[in-house]
């Protein structure tokens, strides 16, 4: 990078949008752990920059696929991809900016009713795009025709296998999450597959000029739907009227509250493999519940 960021940004951004644009101010945006973010105000317009030096180059195409399908296939506001590339061997991805100042009064009823519709657009197998990330870690998606299966070997396991490698997760592990495969047959409710925005906590949710939801930073799969709204109560930050509208909408099982902790297996893995810390403690005190409630 040269020395100067401002005149390095700005050539970067006239790669994208032509050798006329002007780079007014630059600003770090901060939230992310993985990548540099940035507002970039321009002679040409407000644009989200990110950047990243370490993670493979599929990494933001990965991001933009997810988005792409979610502007094609939900009612949320998905800011537009404008660019991605790689300038000077610094990885990119060019957006939008959204401009989230103000709130509605009716936001989280709205969201309720926009990831309802999402979860009802449907695929013939889980899995059913290409692979992606969640945070920094690749996510599989190869497809499956059941949701077990696919939540076994396509979402447990792969964590698993990539702490046990790291030594953040004991070998032990994988033998107990194998043994999960007995326990949770006949376990979840049978649904289609859901298309599911994958990492749905409250940092990638937020207000478009007019104060109605955004989502941003996907992990797009098709999944079992309430795989999502456990992610959502995983680290809290969502109204009860969110829950309220969409079930309200799009109606859950009985007995869901008891499903939560299980899904949220996952995601505790992939923060176990991210953060280490007490996450895998928490997992493992799932595993020793289900084994309670469900072992023979």
């Amino acid at each position: 990078m040269q020395t100067d960021p401002h005149a390095f940004y700005q050539s970067l951004l006239q790669k994208e949008l032509g050798r006329h644009l002007q780079l007014q101010e630059l600003s770090s945006i901060s939230g992310g752990c993985i990548n540099e973010a940035f507002k970039a105000v321009t002679n040409q317009g407000v644009y989200f920059l990110k950047v990243n030096q370490q993670m493979p180059v599929h990494f933001f195409e990965a991001e933009r696929e997810g988005l792409d399908l979610l502007s094609q296939k939900s009612r949320f506001t998905i800011p537009n991809t404008i660019g991605l590339g790689t300038f000077e061997e610094l990885q990119y991805i060019l957006i939008e900016y959204i401009d989230s100042r103000r709130t509605s009064v009716n936001y989280w009823e709205e969201l309720g009713v926009r990831l309802a519709d999402l979860h009802q657009k449907s695929n013939a197998t889980f899995g059913g795009v290409n692979d992606n990330y969640i945070g920094k870690l690749p996510q599989s998606n190869q497809d499956k025709d059941n949701w077990l299966d696919f939540f076994i070997e396509e979402r447990l396991l792969p964590q698993v296998n990539l702490g046990v490698k790291n030594g953040t997760i004991p070998l032990k592990y994988i033998e107990s999450t194998e043994a999960l495969r007995q326990l949770l047959e006949n376990y979840f409710p049978e649904e289609k597959p859901a298309l599911l925005h994958g990492d749905l906590w409250s940092g990638n949710t937020m207000y478009d000029n007019q104060g109605l939801p955004c989502i941003v930073d996907p992990a797009v799969y098709y999944g079992h739907r309430e795989a999502e709204l456990a992610f959502t109560t995983l680290f809290g930050g969502f109204d009860k009227l969110f829950f309220e509208v969409y079930n309200e909408v799009f109606p859950w099982e009985k007995g869901i509250k008891e499903r939560l902790e299980v899904y949220n297996i996952y995601p505790l893995l992939v923060h176990t493999n991210l953060f280490g810390g007490g996450y895998l403690e928490q997992v493992n005190a799932i595993y020793k519940r289900i084994d309670k409630a469900l072992g023979y």
